[in-house]
């Protein structure tokens, strides 16, 4: 168990499972996924021991709610969003890399001088609402972003911008989102580049990935990068030529299955890659360049619609990374008519994974595995490779 006296006081109780030892909470995990898929009957199904995580420090990115005085910012939560005398500083926040705390004072500083006023949700004034910080493991290299109400204060930020850059050389990408709306969102469309850089790097197994504002990526990039490993083994040796990757993101599995099969080929693999996010296929098309790979196309398209309409040869591996709701019973039983060879099925929800995997009646689940991304909650990722019976 890790120490954290904002748990301690009740101030902050994001990680619900905090006092809970670390083998319990894997413990509970796997009993709820067992729970979800047992009514399922699977011949020889291959249960893999959970994936761990560190208990500390294992987040990438620091999502922070600015409020207080512009000469004294608070960086972290707000208890009650209503009132701004219930803000909780968060900048010791165990599950963030320790060297972060000597990064947030230099951004609080930086408000200050280029008066960037936390917005007052009770008042609706103010210009600063949220500092979005990510880090890339690959290279320590950090993104920066300030979510603002309006551009007003942009041309501040770009004044005072060279200082902030020399005190924090390993900034590679800084950017403003502007989010106006009253509203509990967390960025809006629009988002302005101040650096020339626009992609953070980053790199799992030896595959490059990209990290874009607006682009989806996990923030337990220890666990992350397992989960690809795992399903780059899983594959590697199947007779695959062709495949989809659905919900893709910035591409991560479907790049690394194409890179690992290709390995093993004399001929090329087709990879598909589909996203609704464009920032998410900028990232992933980078990242294929990157690679050298041939016949791969990535597109910003709805996953579901571009399945639903294809009359193209199937494939031969549909790999599908849903949001929580889970890929729903039309796309489902699409996969079931359409009978590709292999399903490989990333979840972030068990529940509608279990509910996706019941419409899959010509599949037999091989292995699966949960991946603890989300230590001290109740959440967890699960990877699944599921065959065709026939």
């Amino acid at each position: 168990m890790i120490s954290c006296r904002h748990y301690q006081t009740g101030d902050c109780r994001s990680c619900q499972w905090l006092d809970m030892p670390y083998e319990r909470q894997l413990s509970e995990k796997t009993t709820h996924l067992q729970t979800q898929l047992s009514d399922l009957k699977y011949d020889d199904l291959i249960w893999l021991p959970p994936f761990q995580s560190s208990q500390k420090a294992f987040r990438n990115k620091a999502k922070m709610v600015v409020s207080g005085a512009v000469e004294r910012p608070i960086l972290g939560i707000l208890k009650n969003p209503d009132n701004p005398l219930s803000a909780i500083d968060l900048c010791d926040c165990p599950l963030y890399p320790k060297h972060f705390q000597e990064v947030f004072p230099i951004l609080k500083d930086f408000i200050g001088r280029a008066g960037l006023v936390p917005y007052n949700i009770a008042k609706q004034k103010g210009e600063l609402k949220y500092i979005l910080l990510t880090e890339s493991m690959a290279t320590g290299k950090l993104m920066l972003r300030f979510v603002l109400r309006s551009e007003n204060k942009i041309p501040l930020i770009r004044r005072e911008l060279s200082g902030l850059l020399a005190k924090l050389p390993q900034l590679d990408v800084v950017s403003v989102n502007l989010q106006p709306q009253h509203a509990a969102i967390l960025e809006g469309e629009e988002e302005i580049f101040l650096t020339e850089q626009q992609l953070l790097a980053e790199n799992f197994n030896g595959v490059p990935l990209f990290i874009r504002p607006q682009g989806f990526f996990q923030t337990n990039p220890q666990v992350a990068s397992g989960l690809y490993e795992t399903a780059q083994q899983w594959i590697k040796d199947l007779p695959i030529t062709s495949l989809w990757d659905l919900f893709c993101g910035v591409g991560g599995f479907g790049l690394h299955c194409a890179k690992a099969l290709q390995k093993n080929r004399l001929h090329s693999i087709e990879l598909t890659g589909i996203e609704i996010s464009a920032s998410a296929i900028f990232a992933a098309q980078t990242s294929a360049q990157k690679l050298c790979l041939q016949n791969v196309k990535f597109q910003s398209l709805d996953a579901a619609n571009f399945a639903l309409n294809q009359d193209e040869r199937k494939p031969d591996l549909v790999i599908v990374n849903p949001p929580r709701r889970g890929i729903g019973k039309p796309l489902s039983e699409f996969l079931n008519e359409m009978r590709p060879r292999f399903i490989l099925y990333s979840s972030c929800n068990a529940v509608s994974m279990g509910k996706d995997l019941r419409h899959l009646t010509h599949y037999n689940a091989r292995k699966i595995q949960l991946f603890d991304m989300f230590p001290h909650t109740t959440h967890y990722e699960v990877l699944v490779l599921l065959e065709r019976t026939f």
